[in-house]
């Protein structure tokens, strides 16, 4: 992402243009729900009988030469926030946060959509048609009128008007980015309304079987998109990097399919599902013909996103209403992090409030941005305190290093997800056992490995994308769990007895059909270090 940026609707921010520290208080950014003041690292507005102590830090001047200053007496700055302002912040964040309970109606609504029940709703028919017309004609969808579709119209218009006004509003935030996304894929715009029907536009929704983010990904199908999942991270949440794997996912099932119909019902179901449909239809390509040989919840899914397009389109002519702050946009920034950091002490350097950096970097679990070697992790701000924060990097740091150290407890270990498993066909095998065990579905293992049956054969190689997957420590210097007697392992079983200069990798090439996963598998393995004299087990004794 580098520092691109991009608007998103969230409020206002009032840019600060005193050169006085009285005037400078008057403009400092605070949120109203904050219970603690806030110090922004470059403009300090003090209570000069209440400090008792300032240190500064050794760092670069600004660009006005004012060094960067910290306080030990936090508590006696007094800052404050344009009132007007922060009225529109707290509204937005209201807002975004309170969407969190509509992934659930959203859910219910399309897994469970009745097409054939008609709801208590005046729609004229005739003028319905006409609409659908004029939309068919400006998108590449097939949008042509039928009594279901005009039934979940009306059913969207009865018994989820309210959630469609709430996407209405929650939509100012998400569409401009998604907009630019699809149209550097050369995909329909309009298929920015597929994120309401996936998720009512939560970045932290999550199904019941594991589905994540603003696009639902599997974490199966996330890692095949490089979206990474780890204890401090899930790009499936992040709002740019899912968006992202969503258009390239998308653009290949077109390319399956050659129809933006099929390639929503695959998104949802999968393309082995839509292949099954078309066959069990005797051939048919048009989504309404093969519908109801799909999932029920795929049965219901285009049809939720053609009226949910439909009533964004016509929503004026339905009374539907979006609530609009005043000044709805602002821009944002992002800087790659080169410390491990937390929202808790940018909040407390930059004086952005923990609730809206959560708002602005929802993939980040734990509100913790990690560091890891070869690893872009971003951290995104409003512009104002994105000045605040590249001004100070170098002491930022200086500090958030001296505050970890002082933790009593120490913060999780950042434990990694494997990209994938390697697994080796073993007797009394067979596909859904392999699939229970690494909480995937058979559908998905054959198609990551191409199969066209259920058979397998002993030895047989298989890529799995785990969603149990085996942890591996990211830590520098970690340890490894290994097997450090011959107290566990069973007389007889085949073992490998490590030497100096072993590793997984190269103990893996000696055994021919043991792969790395197996040997961390069979050994309690959760690292990468190997103490010489240890005796790793080169089976599955407990099978």
């Amino acid at each position: 992402m580098g520092l691109r940026t991009f608007i998103i609707g969230i409020g206002t921010l009032l840019a600060f243009t005193g050169h006085s520290l009285a005037q400078q208080a008057d403009s400092i950014s605070k949120k109203e729900n904050d219970t603690t003041n806030r110090v922004p690292l470059d403009t300090l507005a003090m209570d000069m009988e209440g400090v008792k102590q300032m240190e500064l830090m050794s760092a670069p001047s600004g660009p006005e030469g004012n060094p960067l200053l910290l306080t030990k007496e936090k508590n006696n700055y007094t800052l404050k926030d344009h009132p007007e302002a922060a009225k529109f912040d707290s509204l937005w964040l209201k807002e975004l946060s309170e969407n969190a309970s509509l992934f659930d109606a959203m859910y219910e609504e399309v897994s469970q959509l009745d097409v054939e029940t008609v709801p208590e709703y005046t729609l004229d028919t005739e003028t319905l048609k006409k609409r659908l017309e004029a939309l068919n004609q400006k998108t590449p969808f097939n949008i042509a009128y039928n009594p279901s579709l005009e039934n979940v119209i009306k059913s969207f218009l009865t018994r989820r008007r309210d959630l469609m006004e709430r996407m209405l509003t929650a939509s100012q935030f998400y569409f401009p980015m998604f907009e630019q996304e699809l149209d550097s894929y050369n995909i329909p715009l309009e298929i920015k309304y597929l994120a309401i029907v996936e998720s009512a536009l939560n970045p932290r929704a999550r199904s019941r079987v594991g589905a994540t983010g603003l696009w639902q990904f599997m974490y199966s199908t996330g890692k095949m998109y490089k979206l990474d999942v780890s204890s401090y991270v899930d790009e499936r949440r992040d709002p740019i990097a899912s968006t992202k794997a969503a258009c390239a996912y998308l653009s290949r099932l077109y390319d399956i399919f050659g129809d933006w119909d099929l390639a929503l019902a695959a998104y949802n179901s999968g393309p082995g599902n839509v292949n099954k449909a078309i066959r069990r239809s005797g051939g048919y390509k048009n989504y309404w013909n093969i519908r109801r040989n799909l999932p029920r919840e795929t049965a219901g899914y285009v049809p939720a996103f053609l009226a949910t397009m439909y009533l964004f389109e016509y929503a004026e002519e339905h009374g539907l209403k979006a609530r609009k702050a005043e000044r709805p946009y602002f821009e944002t920034d992002t800087v790659h992090v080169k410390s491990l950091i937390t929202f808790d002490q940018i909040s407390e350097l930059v004086g952005v409030g923990v609730k809206e950096l959560e708002v602005l970097n929802p993939s980040y679990k734990l509100n913790i941005i990690p560091y890891v070697k070869g690893k872009n992790y971003a951290l995104r701000l409003p512009k104002e305190a994105m000045g605040k924060f590249v001004n100070n990097e170098t002491a930022i740091y200086a500090h958030v290093t001296e505050e970890l150290k002082k933790k009593e407890k120490p913060l999780p270990q950042l434990v990694k997800a494997d990209n994938r498993i390697r697994y080796k066909v073993r007797s009394g095998d067979y596909l859904g056992k392999i699939a229970e065990r690494y909480g995937v579905g058979v559908s998905q293992i054959k198609r990551w490995n191409g199969l066209r049956s259920n058979n397998l054969r002993i030895g047989q190689r298989l890529t799995i994308f785990s969603r149990r997957p085996v942890a591996t420590s990211a830590a520098k210097g970690s340890g490894t769990k290994t097997t450090s007697s011959t107290a566990s392992i069973p007389a007889g079983t085949k073992v490998h007895t490590v030497k100096e200069g072993d590793s997984l990798w190269t103990i893996s090439r000696k055994y021919p059909g043991v792969s790395i996963e197996n040997l961390r598998e069979w050994n309690g393995i959760s690292g990468n270090n190997l103490q010489p004299g240890t005796k790793l087990k080169l089976c599955d004794c407990s099978s």
